[in-house]
């Protein structure tokens, strides 16, 4: 009795307990000793009749994959425990599969006493459960710990779209000729290869642009051009290419956010071929991309109407067949952006042309790419500088047609803006040079609330129009970016530390009376993530706007460690599906407008120690940016 009670003194979770507790708990272990090696529990199968305190010998313990290999191996030796978040968090059913080594030796603690020390004694319950939030942070243990996917819905069929390289696909082989080649040797060229696309190089064989039947049609036949020019004259330009390690989801949403329908494939430098949009979405018809086709071809405002009010139940379908996040936020982003182009082309068509070169930008969530089902409209309106006797009639024309982009918008489901951050504002459309004063005097006279207000205007993205009108916007800022900016950084790291992470100190969820229910925010507990990547991505001269992708470049320059980068990432994204999921749920089930308000006495005690590990990460990180930013400068 006295050694077993000196060897649980030095277990973990155990030396916490007090000595009289320990004394009582020595009389209700059982030894149990394998003799040979033997399987012991599988991996959700077996049920845990007890906690296993290791005193001699080992657990091999790992998950399965559906190939039968070992992944995440780890070793429970002397003095360590297994089985404790199996029984609290797992319904009794082992997380891992364990296997004993011959000659281990084991004192069991009974399921049920094993429960009563963790209901009377608080720090004994938590060292299990902080536990398993710290192995859930971690993307590969949380994809074999979570539930089995639903079953398959008819919608989404094709599950290799979001796992498979686009190197494992058959690429098309580059037929090409030079660009001094006359258009009518061209098309013999097609005929012979049997080919509806062909490329066009430069004297270096690089391809420069290609040539379809549709360009024949459009730019030859139609115009009565002749047939002995250049093809180089008709060659429609830019080309798009993708890296062949890519994923399939990633060429499609490439196709349709630049709206071509070919892209070249590459290797490093090298091209193995081109993908054409046709081929991929016929052969995943019944994928949410072939809806964004759909979409694309809508013919009225009532069939984007229509089609935007089926989003909720693409999104739920791809998070219960677990479908990450941040590729559920491009599909949501894609279709509001097919929409969005829809009605700007629908409205230049009624209004006529636009009197200057502009610029229709997308701001937020959206400027990141990360919209949800509860959405507004945030955008704004770039324009060429005009002379002076030009300026009232170019702004005038521009809010007139602003007004009439956000009123059908709308109408649609993509609601207006309750900050007022929309392009039919009159703060937000404006000519090139005034857009720089804009930035300009943001960084040079920032305070609190200037910070506050206009912080979601470097997260802009450029959605349809004259796109180097966009990008001098943005070598501008790069270059104010350059000089020194220590107000504006101070104030902008001071934002990142406005909202706190809504834990008690006694690592309880702090909430507010919504209703019935006592809940918090679920979108301003990911501000401060949101934030903080910001400003360190403006510091750091980082491209981009999507939260992921300044993370991913931030991690490349070593401004975070692997570490800190995954958990950054885990912690965003979790939090994003679960938001997603309940905005999903609402609108579909409910029947109700979607919120960001989570109570977490509905979650279950798995999703409530991960969000309290989680809490803990946003914690650390606001301390990191805290030393970093407020205290140097």
């Amino acid at each position: 009795m006295e050694n077993r009670l000196a060897f649980l003194k030095t277990v973990a979770p155990f030396s916490l307990l007090p000595e009289d507790v320990l004394s009582g708990v020595v009389g209700l272990l059982q030894e149990v000793t394998h003799t040979k090696e033997a399987l012991i529990y599988q991996q959700d199968v077996s049920k845990l009749r007890g906690l296993d305190i290791i005193v001699e010998g080992a657990y091999d313990t790992f998950f399965y994959d559906s190939e039968q290999n070992h992944r995440l191996p780890e070793e429970y030796g002397p003095g360590t425990c297994y089985g404790g978040m199996s029984i609290l968090l797992n319904k009794k059913r082992s997380i891992r599969t364990v296997v004993a080594r011959k000659g281990t030796r084991v004192l069991a603690l009974p399921r049920r006493d094993f429960r009563g020390l963790c209901l009377a004694y608080q720090e004994f319950f938590h060292f299990f459960t902080a536990r398993y939030g710290e192995r859930m942070l971690n993307d590969e243990y949380a994809h074999f710990v979570k539930p089995a996917p639903a079953p398959e819905e008819n919608f989404i069929a094709a599950d290799q779209l979001f796992s498979r390289r686009i190197e494992t696909l058959e690429t098309r082989a580059i037929v090409a000729c030079p660009a001094n080649t006359p258009i009518f040797e061209a098309a013999q060229r097609m005929k012979a290869g049997r080919v509806s696309c062909l490329f066009v190089t430069d004297e270096a064989d690089s391809v420069q642009g290609y040539v379809t039947d549709m360009t024949l049609r459009d730019q030859v036949v139609a115009r009565q051009l002749s047939a002995s020019q250049p093809v180089a004259d008709i060659m429609a330009t830019p080309l798009v290419s993708i890296r062949a390690e890519a994923y399939v989801y990633e060429a499609i949403l490439l196709m349709f956010q630049t709206k071509t329908r070919y892209l070249l494939v590459k290797r490093g430098e090298e091209v193995l071929g081109f993908l054409s949009r046709n081929k991929l979405l016929s052969d995943l018809a019944q994928s949410p991309f072939m809806f964004i086709q759909a979409v694309k071809l809508a013919e009225s405002n009532r069939e984007l109407k229509r089609r935007w009010e089926m989003v909720p139940d693409i999104v739920n379908q791809l998070l219960s067949r677990g479908v990450k996040a941040e590729i559920v936020n491009q599909v949501i982003t894609t279709v509001a952006d097919t929409i969005a182009v829809k009605v700007i082309e629908g409205v230049l068509a009624e209004h006529g042309p636009a009197p200057a070169k502009f610029v229709f930008m997308v701001l937020g969530s959206e400027g990141r790419k990360e919209q949800t089902l509860l959405t507004d409209q945030d955008n704004a309106i770039i324009y060429e500088d005009k002379a002076n006797e030009q300026r009232e009639l170019v702004r005038a024309y521009f809010l007139r047609f602003a007004t009439a982009v956000s009123d059908q918008l709308n109408h649609i489901g993509l609601h207006f803006c309750t900050g007022g951050f929309m392009a039919k504002n009159p703060k937000w459309t404006h000519s090139l040079s005034h857009w720089k004063r804009n930035y300009q005097q943001w960084m040079t006279e920032s305070n609190p609330e200037t910070v506050m207000q206009f912080s979601t205007f470097f997260d802009c993205r450029y959605l349809y129009g004259e796109e180097p009108i966009m990008q001098e916007l943005q070598a501008y800022l790069h270059e104010e970016l350059r000089g020194p900016q220590d107000r504006f950084f101070y104030f902008m790291a001071k934002n990142a530390l406005q909202y706190e992470p809504p834990l008690t100190f006694f690592r309880n969820f702090r909430t507010f009376a919504q209703g019935t229910q006592q809940v918090f925010d679920l979108k301003k507990t990911m501000t401060p993530i949101v934030d903080l990547v910001r400003v360190y991505a403006l510091r750091h001269q980082v491209a981009g706007t999507n939260t992921g992708e300044r993370l991913t470049l931030l991690r490349q320059q070593g401004v975070f460690s692997e570490k800190e980068y995954q958990e950054l990432l885990q912690a965003y994204y979790y939090l994003m599906a679960m938001r997603l999921k309940k905005q999903a749920k609402q609108l579909m089930d409910d029947r109700t407008a979607p919120t960001n308000y989570l109570d977490p006495s509905v979650l279950t005690q798995v999703e409530q120690v991960t969000l309290k590990e989680i809490f803990k990460v946003i914690s650390d990180f606001q301390l990191k940016i805290k030393v970093g930013f407020t205290k140097t400068l």
